[in-house]
């Protein structure tokens, strides 16, 4: 091999080598750019969740709405921001009241029900709300405490 041959194999090494630095170079910059949008996108997410978990345990302490329906939306933005949170004593009446109605009937399900049917559906979920009352807002309080903290109050 000659000299001549060695240097234009050399050069052509070395831009290939260039080349591939540089697209991985550009591939690096779109991870970063992408993890970057996926962080904001869950920040975003998140504010969601407790803007909505503070309307509705707000709702639920002016009886604005039914203790069934606000536990459950309780219960899911919880879930949403992060699944272990249920585990902590202070939302379990949050899960409590949506294991003990889980099985009513809701909107066309519940058209479908016969007169006597849904009254005995509401007798039931009447009975866990009243059952149940005290612990969920005392949950609901939690949750605005929650969302007051937040970030600090996920760990």
């Amino acid at each position: 091999m000659t000299t001549t041959t060695a240097l234009i194999l050399l050069g052509a090494g070395l831009a290939i080598i260039a080349g591939l630095a540089a697209y991985a170079f550009t591939l690096r910059q779109e991870v970063r750019r992408r993890e970057a949008l996926r962080i904001e996108e869950q920040r975003r997410a998140h504010d969601n969740c407790l803007e909505n978990l503070e309307l509705v345990a707000s709702a639920l302490l002016q009886e604005q709405v039914d203790v069934t329906e606000g536990a459950w939306r309780c219960k899911v933005l919880l879930e949403i921001l992060d699944s272990r949170l249920m585990e902590r004593p202070a939302f379990q009446a949050f899960g409590e009241v949506y294991a003990r109605t889980r099985h009513l009937h809701t909107h066309s399900a519940r058209e479908a029900l016969t007169p006597r049917e849904r009254f005995r559906e509401d007798r039931e979920r009447l009975a866990v709300e009243d059952e149940l009352r005290g612990a969920v807002l005392e949950a609901a309080r939690a949750a605005l405490a929650f969302r007051r903290d937040w970030p600090r109050s996920l760990h």
